[in-house]
Order: structure tokens, then sequence, then C-alpha cells
């Protein structure tokens, strides 16, 4: 795809056809599903040719993933998260409850349940999913186990694991009730859900089982 200078007209003309392209596929995704999705009704409902869609992401995987960063607002998490230099049980809480918030929102239950409806169809769909969703949460759960004291820090033998495991926790039946259609819990209950998931994983640290 050809670039002009953010100065150049052409260069917000190509931004606004992008962000319209994004809005169509996120729609078409939401109401038909992955596979239901057709590339050419998204281009039309954007009102852009299937060439200047094609110039704008390489496949249909592509722009699911662009829906997926654009409703995770990926731009705005170029700083590092306040609480990654915090103690272990304040840093794990507010991460949690971080990661809860985005996880429980509506529009991200309504495209988990797009992934979950089309993953069997199409693998790497769930893979990418999987990848966008979790994969920059656990780098950062993992650089703040780096930050933990030494004498806790060694006792953990795979932060990487130590990082999903305290996923888990957190979204340990929480997660399923709200996808099925249950209550989702408010601030409070989210809250009271990081620090129990916060103080598990500190458990196992100290135990020695992570």
């Amino acid at each position: 795809m050809r670039t002009w200078a953010e100065n150049d007209p052409k260069a917000r003309l190509m931004a606004r056809k992008r962000e319209a392209i994004i809005n169509a596929a996120l729609a078409a995704f939401l109401e038909e599903g992955y596979g239901g999705s057709s590339v050419n009704r998204i281009a039309a409902s954007a009102g852009v040719s299937i060439t200047t869609l094609y110039r704008h992401f390489d496949s249909k995987d592509d722009l699911f993933v662009a829906v997926i960063q654009e409703a995770c607002d990926t731009s705005a998490q170029t700083a590092d998260p306040q609480w990654l230099n915090l103690p272990p049980l304040e840093g794990l809480t507010e991460a949690g409850c971080e990661l809860l918030q985005h996880i429980l929102s509506e529009q991200q239950l309504a495209l988990f349940r797009v992934v979950t409806r089309d993953a069997q169809r199409f693998p790497e769909l769930g893979r990418r999913y999987q990848q966008e969703i979790l994969g920059d949460r656990v780098a950062l759960f993992t650089r703040h186990l780096s930050h933990w004291p030494e004498d806790l820090r060694a006792k953990v033998s795979d932060p990487t694991r130590a990082a999903h495991v305290f996923s888990a926790l957190l979204q340990a039946e929480i997660v399923d009730t709200a996808l099925l259609g249950g209550p989702v819990p408010d601030l409070t209950g989210i809250r009271t859900r990081s620090q129990q998931a916060a103080n598990d994983l500190l458990a196992l640290a100290h135990a020695g089982r992570l």
C-alpha cells in the first residue's frame, strides 16, 4: 500500500477509509460471524471498492485482527501501565481489574462469541484472537513478576506459566457465565475477584508451585 506524509490530504482520506472498513467489518462479524461475512459486502458497506479494502488489509484474517486491535484500543496502550511497578499484591490486583473490565465489556464478549462460533472451521482465527487479546497481557504480567522481591521471584520457576495461571484464576467461572448470557459483575465484584486471584497466585508462588 502506498503511503503519504501525515499532512497530505490523501493520508487523511486513506485513514478515514480504513476506519470505515474496520467499522463495517465489526458490524458484519458481530451480525454474521467470521465465516458468514463477505469482504465484498464489507467493502460495499464501508463505501469503498474491494481493491481499496485489499490495499489496507492483506486478507479477511488480517481485517479481523485489525477489528480486534481497534476494539482493544491498542494504540492507547503504548505506555507502561501504572501497576507494572507496584508491589505484588497491589500490582496483580490492578492488573486483574484492568483485564477483567476489558474482557467483560459487551463488545469483547460479542467478539469472543464470534471466535468460538467459527474457530473449528478457522483454527487460525482462534490462535490470532488469543494472541491479540492475551499475548501482550501475559508479557506485561511476566514483566511485573520481574519486579517482585528477589526471594519471592526465586520461587517462580516459570514466569510465563505463572502469568497464564493468573489469567485463568481471574476468568474462572465469571467469563463463562457472562458468555452464556449470565450476569456480569460490577466494578466491586471485579475488584473482589482480582484480589482473590492475586492472593491465590501469591500463595502458589510462596509454596513454590509456579
